[in-house]
């Protein structure tokens, strides 16, 4: 069975369809992927010894590496995958911050035992 499709109009006053199941495929894909980066990152920090800020200033930073590398994938068609950059971007952000966290004072604890 076939998705719904969604529609949206551009700036430019033409209407856009997207197939919902395609979007859903997008979204889970790309939050698979913002996971697996956030544990991957929350380890890293937590290696290096990254304490309070610097810890999340290393999380923003990979958040927007992600986000950069996805969009480079993408190339000049990001239009045809994604429906907004800035939701690409902002999507999930929490929910990383967790896996992230919990990855970083988890491998911090073990390596850094004083």
């Amino acid at each position: 069975m076939l998705g719904k499709i969604k529609t949206k109009q551009e700036k430019s006053g033409e209407i856009v369809a997207y197939s919902e199941t395609a979007v859903a495929n997008n979204a889970a894909v790309v939050e698979y992927c913002k996971i697996s980066m956030a544990a991957l990152s929350g380890g890293t920090a937590g290696l290096l010894g990254l304490t309070v800020l610097y810890g999340f200033v290393f999380y923003v930073f990979a958040v927007f590496g992600l986000w950069a590398m996805l969009l480079m994938k993408a190339g000049g068609q990001w239009r045809k995958y994604f429906i907004s950059r800035r939701h690409l971007l902002t999507s999930g952000f929490f929910g990383g911050l967790c896996t992230y966290v919990l990855f970083w004072t988890f491998l911090y604890g073990m390596v850094h035992v004083y």
